[in-house]
Formats: C-alpha cells, sequence, structure tokens
C-alpha cells in the first residue's frame, strides 16, 4: 500500500543527461518535486478512499520519521497533531455565532413583517417590549413602543380598514422576503437552494460536487436562510444549518494543507462539522453527534468522534454565550417537564408514531412526485415564479389564523410548553370560578374555556395548512429546512379509563408532552431517524423520564413508513438527483456475479487499455482524447493481458503535460514504459517516458465468478472507485461504482440510467 501511494506522489524534475544508454537520453521519472492538482479529481468524480488513505499513511510516516531529526521538525509535527482540534475550534466558534446571528436576524425580520419598533428599529416585538413600563400582565405583547403598521400608517390600531392593510403589508413584506432571497441564490450561488443534507451525504460518501462548500454558498446561505424563514415559508432553518456548518468546515480546511491536499481527511472534517450544525439547529450537542454518525456520515472513524464533539460543544457554548433568545437558552422551544407520564399513556404515544409514519410515507412521495414533476416540465425553467407564487399562497392563507401566522419555531414553542398561570395562551384558557376551593392556578380539576376549543380548531387547520403547503415547499430553489410537525393533546382526565392513574388535583396529561412525541413521531417518519432523534428531543427537554415516549414513538414511525419503502427524504432525493451514493443500509440480495455486471459487455468494444512498454505518448493522448473514463488498465502486452497495474486519467495527463513542458526529447512518437527497467534503446529513437512512479501497483481485483452480493460490500466497506475483474491474472473488464449503483437499480426495477453522474 505504501508502494501504491507513493505512485500517486506525481513530480517533475528538469532533464539533465547524467547517462547515456546506448545513445539515447535520461529516462524521465516523476518524483523529484511535486506540481499543482496532482492526484486530486475533477467535478462530479468519486474518490479514492483506499488511495487517500494510503497518501495519509505515507504523510503521516514521513512527518514522524523527520521529527527525530531536529528541534523545529518536531514542533512542526506537534503543530501537524493539534492542527485537527483547531479547525474543529473554529468550526465550533464560526458555526455557533453564524447561528446567533440568524437567530436574531429571523426574529426581527419576522415581526417586521407585522410591525416595527420606535424606540430602536432593530429590535423585534419582545425585546421592544422588554423595557416598556407601560405593559400589563394581560397584554404582555402591546407597548407604545411597538406598533403595527396600519397604526404607523393611519393611527388606527383596530378596524376593518388597519386589519386590510396589516394583511397587505404582511403579504408584501413576505413577497420581498422571498424574491431577494430566490434572486441571490439564483445569481451568486446555485448551491445555496434546497437543505443541503442530501448533498452532503453524498459528498461524505466520497462523491466531489466543487463549489457546494465554498465561500460564496456559505455567505448567500447565511442571508438567504434568513429571508427564506422570515418570509413565513413553510420550512425550518434546521437541514440549512448543516450545510452552513459544512461551509465552514470546508473554509477551515484550505487553511490546512493535511486537510486541502486528501479528500478523505476533508471528509473527516466535514463530519464533525455536520454534528456542529446539528447542534446549534436543535441546541443539542450529543445529538448532533449522534445525527452526524447515524444520518449523514460515511466514514467515522473513532478520533472523528471525539473531534465531533468537541465541535459541537465549542458551537454550542459560542451560541449559548450570544444568547438569541434572551432565555439563556439554545432554542427558542426549549421547554421541561415535571409531570410524570403513565403506563397507559404508551398506547397514544404509539398510535402518533403509526401516525407519524402514515405522513412520513405520504409527504415523501408527495414531495417527491412535485420535485419530479419540477425537474421534467417547463416548471423548472421558472424558479423565481414557483417561489414567489407558493409564498402568496402561504401569506395569503397563514395570516388569518394566528397558528400559522408565527414563526415555526414560536408556534413548535407554543405547543411545547406546559400550561401554567402565567400562560396567556389560548391553549390555556381554562374557566376560573372563583367558588372553587382550590387555588387559581390549579388547572388539572377546572374546565376548558373558549379559548381552548377556539385553539383546536385552528390547529386543525393549521395542520392540515402545514402538511399540504410544506410539500410544495421543501425543494424550491431556496434555502429550506424540513418543518416539524407537531400536535397536541386535550385534558381527558374524567374519562374513565383514565379513573385508576389519574390523582385528584394533578395532571393527568400533559399535553406539550404529546406535542413532543408527535414532532418526533413525524420527523421520524420522514427522516428515518432514531436513536439521534430521540437524543435531540431528550436534550431539549432535559428530562430522562420521556425517554420511553420517544423512543416508542421514533420507532414506530420508522417502521410503519418502512413497510412502504426503505428510503428517508434525504435518501429518495438523492436518487431523484441521480448521484452516486452507495447506501450502506440497502441489502442486495440477488444471485448475479461479477462477470454480468462487468464492462466490457457482449457486443462492446473491447476494454481500453495500455500497455507496459509499447504504447506512445502519441496513442496515450488519442485515447485520453477519445474516451472519457477515470483511469487506464495497464497490461503486460495485448496478446497476454496479464494485469500490471492501473493509472489514473487526471495522473497520466498532468504527467504528459509536465513532461512536455519541463523536458526535451519528449515527442509524440516517444515510448511510455510502465516497468521498473526500460531497455536500452537506440540513440536515434526519441526519448522515453518513465511513468511507472504514477502507476498503481495494487488495484483491486475480484475474479468473474465473485458473487456481486460480495462485490457491493466491498465498495460500501472500503469505498473503492472501481475494482478489475481478472481470471488467473488475466484481465477480463472493469466494474466502477456507477455500474454498481446501475446493476442494483435494475435489479429493483428502476431505471438504470437515473445514475446520473461518474
Amino acid at each position: 500500500k505504501a508502494d501504491c501511494t507513493r505512485l500517486l506522489l506525481l513530480s517533475v524534475s528538469a532533464a539533465t543527461p547524467t547517462e547515456e544508454m546506448n545513445g539515447a537520453g535520461n529516462l524521465m521519472d516523476f518524483l523529484d518535486e511535486p506540481f499543482p492538482d496532482v492526484s486530486t479529481y475533477e467535478d462530479f468524480h468519486t474518490i479514492d478512499w483506499l488511495r487517500e488513505k494510503s497518501r495519509d499513511t505515507d504523510r503521516h510516516r514521513k512527518i514522524t520519521s523527520k521529527s527525530k531529526e531536529s528541534l523545529w521538525e518536531l514542533i512542526k509535527s506537534l503543530l501537524d497533531a493539534w492542527s485537527g482540534w483547531v479547525v474543529m475550534l473554529l468550526i465550533g466558534l464560526l458555526s455557533g455565532t453564524l447561528a446567533g446571528v440568524i437567530d436574531l436576524a429571523v426574529d426581527w425580520m419576522t415581526d417586521l413583517k407585522e410591525g416595527v419598533c420606535l424606540s430602536a428599529f432593530w429590535y423585534s416585538h419582545e425585546q421592544c417590549c422588554w423595557t416598556s413600563n407601560e405593559t400589563t400582565f394581560d397584554d404582555r405583547d402591546k407597548c407604545p413602543q411597538w406598533q403595527k403598521w396600519a397604526e404607523l400608517m393611519t393611527g388606527h390600531a383596530e378596524g376593518a380598514g388597519a386589519y386590510v392593510l396589516n394583511y397587505f403589508l404582511y403579504i408584501l413584506w413576505a413577497l420581498l422576503f422571498s424574491f431577494l432571497a430566490v434572486s441571490l441564490v439564483r445569481v451568486f450561488a446555485p448551491y445555496a437552494c434546497g437543505s443541503g443534507i442530501p448533498e452532503i451525504k453524498t459528498i461524505l460518501s466520497g462523491f466531489i460536487i466543487r463549489g457546494y462548500l465554498g465561500k460564496w454558498t456559505l455567505l448567500i446561505k447565511t442571508v438567504t436562510l434568513v429571508l427564506a424563514v422570515s418570509s413565513g415559508l413553510s420550512l425550518g432553518k434546521e437541514g440549512p444549518l448543516v450545510h452552513v456548518a459544512c461551509c465552514c468546515g470546508n473554509l477551515f480546511c484550505s487553511l490546512f494543507s493535511k486537510y486541502s491536499k486528501n479528500e478523505g481527511k476533508r471528509r473527516e472534517v466535514l463530519s464533525a462539522a455536520a454534528a456542529a450544525g446539528v447542534s446549534v439547529a436543535f441546541g443539542a450537542p450529543i445529538g448532533g453527534v449522534l445525527f452526524s454518525l447515524e444520518e449523514v456520515s460515511y466514514y467515522f472513524p473513532l478520533k472523528t468522534l471525539w473531534r465531533s464533539f468537541f465541535a459541537a460543544l465549542v458551537a454550542a457554548f459560542t451560541l449559548r454565550s450570544i444568547n438569541p433568545f434572551g432565555n439563556s437558552r439554545l432554542v427558542l422551544f426549549y421547554v421541561e417537564y415535571h409531570t410524570p407520564w403513565y403506563m397507559a399513556e404508551l398506547v397514544p404515544f404509539i398510535l402518533l408514531g403509526v401516525f407519524g409514519g402514515l405522513w412520513g410515507t405520504l409527504f415523501i412521495r408527495a414531495n417527491i412526485a412535485w420535485c419530479r414533476r419540477r425537474k421534467t416540465t417547463q416548471l423548472g425553467k421558472y424558479p423565481v415564479l414557483e417561489v414567489i407564487a407558493v409564498t402568496g399562497i402561504t401569506a395569503l392563507l397563514a395570516y388569518p389564523n394566528p397558528y400559522t401566522r408565527r414563526s415555526t419555531s414560536e408556534l413548535i414553542s407554543e405547543l411545547f410548553n406546559d400550561c401554567g398561570a402565567l400562560e396567556s395562551s389560548q391553549l390555556c384558557d381554562y374557566v376560573n370560578n372563583p367558588n372553587m376551593s382550590r387555588p387559581v392556578d390549579d388547572i388539572p380539576d377546572r374546565p376548558a374555556g373558549p379559548g381552548v376549543y377556539n385553539a383546536l380548531w385552528q390547529l386543525t387547520l393549521a395542520l392540515i395548512f402545514k402538511i399540504v403547503i410544506t410539500i410544495f415547499t421543501f425543494g424550491m430553489k431556496i434555502p429550506s429546512g424540513l418543518f416539524i410537525p407537531s400536535m397536541m393533546a386535550y385534558h381527558h382526565h374524567d374519562w374513565i379509563i383514565f379513573k385508576n392513574w389519574c390523582r385528584p388535583g394533578a395532571d393527568c396529561v400533559t399535553p406539550g408532552l404529546y406535542a413532543m412525541v408527535g414532532a418526533a413521531a413525524c420527523l421520524g417518519g420522514v427522516t428515518r431517524m432514531t436513536v439521534s432523534l430521540v437524543v435531540i428531543m431528550f436534550e431539549l427537554t432535559g428530562g430522562l423520564e420521556y425517554i420511553v415516549p420517544l423512543m416508542a414513538a421514533a420507532v414506530t414511525s420508522k417502521w410503519v413508513a418502512d413497510a412502504f419503502g426503505k428510503e428517508g427524504i434525504y435518501e429518495s432525493h438523492i436518487l431523484l438527483n441521480g448521484y452516486p451514493y452507495l447506501d450502506v443500509r440497502d441489502e442486495f440480495t440477488h444471485r448475479t456475479l461479477a462477470t454480468d455486471v462487468m464492462r466490457p459487455r457482449r457486443n462492446d468494444p473491447p476494454l481500453a487499455v495500455l500497455t507496459q512498454d509499447s504504447t506512445t505518448v502519441e496513442d496515450v493522448e488519442t485515447l485520453i482524447k477519445d474516451t472519457d473514463y477515470n483511469g487506464f488498465p495497464v497490461v503486460v502486452s495485448r496478446e497476454s493481458e496479464r494485469l500490471i497495474g492501473f493509472v489514473q486519467r487526471r495522473d497520466l495527463t498532468l504527467a504528459i503535460k509536465n513532461a512536455r513542458q519541463k523536458q526535451d526529447g519528449v515527442v509524440s512518437s516517444s515510448v511510455v514504459y510502465f516497468t521498473e527497467d526500460a531497455p536500452q534503446l537506440p540513440a536515434s529513437n526519441p526519448q522515453p517516458l518513465k511513468l511507472r512512479r504514477i502507476l498503481n501497483l495494487s488495484p483491486f481485483t475480484v475474479t468473474d465468478h465473485t458473487p456481486m452480493e460480495t462485490v457491493v460490500d466491498i465498495f460500501r466497506k472500503l469505498g473503492l472507485r472501481q475494482c478489475l475483474v481478472t481470471r488467473s491474472g488475466r484481465l477480463l473488464g472493469i466494474i466502477t461504482k456507477k455500474d454498481v449503483l446501475r446493476h442494483m437499480a435494475q435489479m429493483m426495477n428502476q431505471d438504470p440510467e437515473s445514475i446520473m453522474f461518474n
């Protein structure tokens, strides 16, 4: 393997004739000084994990041996060892800071649609009324410093005219925000749209998408995420925050050659960055680490686990220091429950899981059908018009209902919170009978008031509206995360089934707990997350007591959803976009062999190969020009077809290009040698080119009778880019990752041509 890696470190040396071989000039061998772009990959190609791992092992061995030579080299080796932790620190600081800025900006711009603070226009509604001495308990949201637009413009706060004007301006602000968001994405950073998680999963599996984690994408995603969420569209900022954190990780990777020059090491950093993103999105550092491990990462060694934990910790600490919500919490909807749950409640919890699984299946199928229609019809040509139309419909229907008018985080916060004496929500409008002997704040035995019934039908309408509109919103050309559909329960403590386990005067059912379990079930049904989802929800509540209800709902939702299809929303979008993602959770049980999948197939032209000592520079350049393969097998001769090794297309191109520039005598008729010792040539022959050092002498091979089940497993676990098929050492064909994916699609009666990339 060390030999295999050294071959990849292409370099060029100037030709200095030191020895004559029967009149021939000296042979050029590439390993003296590296030149740019060696061993890198082209856009939309897959990396070779074994090659990257081997290169890093060689680099580490070289640093270790040099560290014994001098004190300076020892210091350099220590700096190299600590560079990973420095990168994690920087990622945590920047992602936490950006999350805090996004939260503050969203809070202000969401309120800007309804009114403005006269004392300081940059204050949100809540911040504006914090300092007011004229607020009352009943009208805590009203203060003279905050005025709605109608009151500011006409002087009238109430009445039909004021309502219509506020309604109109609400829609106008929403359209302006969404138009700015989609325009910025379209003009400056097309990769800033969507949630980003499907692409990040694909990138972490070894795929190259240049620019997806670039500086422009980071800047535009951050700005447009604020605009998109503030517009009132049915989307969240959780998924896009993972993309933002990964952009931060990619940015800091460029500062250290250890990560910038090794795509495998870069992906270890990106895995940790994804954990930091979830940490600041949900205020759940441990859940973030588990999310990265369970959901997005392809290769997750133990040291990446530790570094992910550190990055998530720093990110959460940074966000807590900013304190964007003023409640010393990382998220707006953090809650604490102290009421125990009862065994009989497992039945409704499991029913919530069933509902979540069914909802997840419905959402995935409807959303993918709509996104496919967008890709295959004229609709996809007008992304700006689509965003404007959906925003207009959303704002028009959302304003009349107070539960859809407010932001997603505020809605979830109200549904999660338990009723208490200080709550002003309609959901806590219980009849207060002055003749009751119990204190006023003893809610459980009080009958529901009109506000509760009013809130119930408004929430029902809100649920239906959110279910429908989210299907059309997710996947548009703006940053969009998944909204967590939440549900609420209602006090029925006087039912006969509750008589035995409800103590008089005590909370029998905690509605906020049902909302939280319902949210977990729905999110689990859509994404198929289990362990990380339960831990995230547990960190949101701060209590171990509700682990069992959450586990029951999450597992049930996954079982129900898996009964209709194994792919979650992110995997479905990966399939829709044709990314070459080989999911480790997919099972391959078909009884096919490597010979059934390898190329060339019957009636195909023969495999493009190079010979070890009879191919000219012109032959190589013609082969590169006429084909688009990523590499070529090298054989002893075309007659024997005995395999010698494998050479990458990009390395071959760069080697010849640099040889022509830096050494006289290399012409089109020069013979390319991949052998250890070149034969003696007549003086009249053109100078040969020795390229053995760029040859991979240990390419991965399988025999033609290897079961495809084994081949698929090898590609998954070793992250191969391609493997060669031989019989008794004789080359028969090649299997690429794309061939494996196409074969798997064919076996599942899907279109094999849907796998579009290399």
